[in-house]
């Protein structure tokens, strides 16, 4: 009995990791169809009896601003360029940062591969198995597909206001241009609003969000 069970556990993990590598292979040629975030906000959406559309609109790399790359990299990951996928030394600085600050709001050191993996094959949260999971993409999408489809899909899935997903859709919906016309400002206002984008708003920078813009603004020459 337990060979058995051993057996279609062993024939199940291998499934799975067969149908991952799958799908991390294909989307490095074709955009991913719907994420599992976009998926999941549709059916809170349906809870909370309110319509939540969908709205994004894949544009390539080439189609998409350098500054709006510049000011991600700037803001979310300095060193993207020069990790593999995890930055070891922000998450040592973030351990040692929560140990020192128990009871107030953590610190996470999540890069843009780690972002890209969540984002196009896992769901938000943070308990072990999801965090496992974003790992174990990560290496994936490191490996398959390089840095550049890596931001090139993380500019393309990441959430960037309740049911916009994606920069094309952002720019168009904040600023009414492609976003291939981003400015420098605008690529800031976008990216410091990435943290919570569901909260603040690009087109309406609180106090709080022009500090970030401006601190973003200082990295974007250096990347």
């Amino acid at each position: 009995m337990f060979l058995k069970v051993l057996k279609v556990f062993a024939i199940t993990v291998l499934w799975c990791v067969g149908i991952s590598v799958f799908s991390v292979v294909i989307y490095k040629f074709i955009p991913p169809p719907a994420t599992p975030v976009m998926v999941i906000r549709v059916f809170e959406g349906w809870f909370e009896s309110r319509n939540v559309s969908i709205s994004k609109d894949w544009v390539s790399y080439d189609e998409v601003s350098p500054y709006f790359f510049r000011a991600v990299v700037g803001a979310e990951d300095a060193r993207f360029m020069k990790h593999d996928g995890f930055d070891w030394k922000a998450i040592d600085n973030a351990k040692r940062y929560n140990e020192s600050h128990r009871g107030k709001r953590l610190h996470g050191a999540s890069t843009i591969s780690m972002q890209t993996a969540k984002n196009t094959f896992l769901w938000h949260g943070r308990n072990y198995a999801r965090k496992l999971l974003e790992a174990y993409f990560t290496v994936l999408i490191e490996k398959i597909w390089g840095k550049k489809r890596i931001l090139e899909v993380y500019a393309n899935v990441v959430e960037m206001g309740d049911g916009i997903y994606g920069v094309e859709a952002a720019s168009k919906h904040f600023f009414g241009k492609p976003a291939k016309k981003l400015t420098s400002r605008e690529a800031a206002l976008i990216a410091a609003v990435l943290p919570n984008p569901r909260k603040w708003s690009p087109a309406a920078p609180t106090d709080y969000i022009e500090n970030r813009v401006a601190f973003i603004h200082g990295r974007m020459g250096g990347v």
